[in-house]
């Protein structure tokens, strides 16, 4: 079992931005100096929930404050990209890094922020198919060729090459039996942020496609996220996280509030006790978080923990009692943690 946090950096407390990011990046240190895998960051924009609404630029910042953790995208939104732009950044990013970069692609998941961008919603999901298309065959070769109906490259000789070949792994976010499908053809690691019911329906499809398209070879990264808040008693870890989630709720629906909808995935629980209630979150001492965690990524056949560790207005000092102590006290009974029907990909 390894660990990860997904990071929206949410802009729901009232100190300076400047403030914001020094102490994301000091919370990335701490992650690194702990041993955790990865850092991934979403992309969001005109929102709150959009600090990080240029992933590279915060990754390039935080490849510098850190040695060993990877560092990734869950996800770059394709359609508000230019494919030849991105390939580049990433490139710059993988050699900057020193090949520590993780790259996610979406189709972008709230229509509005893709209308700022002048791109039609409904076109999101062809565009997003040309772009995946272009960027991996950048990330992949010296020269790009593609004659789509959205982007046309004849020739295009590229100067920029990733450390990692042939690319950077790669993410993707799975909401459905299908797409966890998709993903396994298409040699996609996953996260599923749904119950672990849920879950590990969608995980077993994805293993048996692996198993099917991708063969032997090293066991792909198979993520279950959750909102996770650890103090020296339930009753603190409930409290604050109960009181941070509540803005980070504000952030998170602060787009469709704006535009009259409804959230229709996450972001429709009214608060953390209802997010642990279907099971999305926990809060509690170090022994209910571990016991909690542990049920749960055997119950959905994960290998990969990624957790919200810093959102809504936890301080920076909430944030690192609670990276401490998920670290001193639960990481020790997780490590040998191996979901269900986790060696069925490494037995072919």
């Amino acid at each position: 079992m390894e660990f990860g946090v997904l990071d929206h950096l949410d802009i729901s407390s009232t100190i300076p931005l400047q403030d914001h990011y020094e102490n994301r990046l000091k919370f990335i240190e701490a992650l690194d100096s702990a041993g955790f895998y990865g850092f991934h960051v979403t992309e969001h924009h005109a929102t709150p929930l959009g600090g990080a609404a240029s992933p590279s630029v915060f990754l390039a910042a935080a490849a510098q404050r850190t040695k060993t953790i990877r560092l990734g995208t869950l996800v770059y939104s394709l359609p508000t990209h230019h494919p030849l732009r991105l390939i580049e950044e990433i490139c710059m990013l993988d050699q900057l890094s020193n090949g520590r970069i993780d790259i996610g692609f979406g189709r972008g998941s709230v229509p509005f922020e893709l209308s700022y961008f002048g791109v039609n919603p409904e076109h999101a999901r062809s565009i997003y198919d040309e772009a995946l298309h272009i960027v991996l065959q950048g990330l992949r070769t010296r020269k790009l060729n593609y004659q789509g109906k959205y982007f046309q490259f004849t020739d295009l000789p590229l100067k920029l090459e990733p450390r990692q070949k042939p690319n950077p792994p790669l993410w993707y976010g799975v909401h459905s039996v299908e797409s966890a499908e998709r993903a396994a053809r298409s040699g996609f690691n996953i996260v599923c942020n749904q119950p672990s019911k849920n879950s590990a329906e969608f995980i077993k499809a994805y293993r048996e496609t692996w198993r099917q398209t991708q063969g032997n070879g090293a066991e792909p990264k198979i993520g279950l996220q959750r909102a996770v808040h650890v103090a020296p008693s339930d009753a603190e870890a409930f409290a604050t996280a109960h009181r941070a989630y509540a803005a980070f709720l504000e952030s998170f629906r602060f787009v469709t509030k704006r535009h009259g909808a409804e959230n229709r995935l996450s972001g429709r629980e009214n608060d953390f006790a209802e997010l642990m209630d279907i099971g999305r979150g926990v809060a509690g001492s170090p022994r209910m978080v571990a016991d909690y965690l542990e049920h749960d990524l055997r119950s959905a056949g994960a290998n990969y923990c990624i957790m919200y560790l810093a959102f809504g207005d936890l301080t920076f000092g909430e944030t690192m009692q609670s990276v401490r102590l998920f670290a001193d006290a639960v990481i020790p009974k997780l490590k040998g943690v191996a979901g269900a029907g986790a060696t069925a990909i490494a037995a072919v």
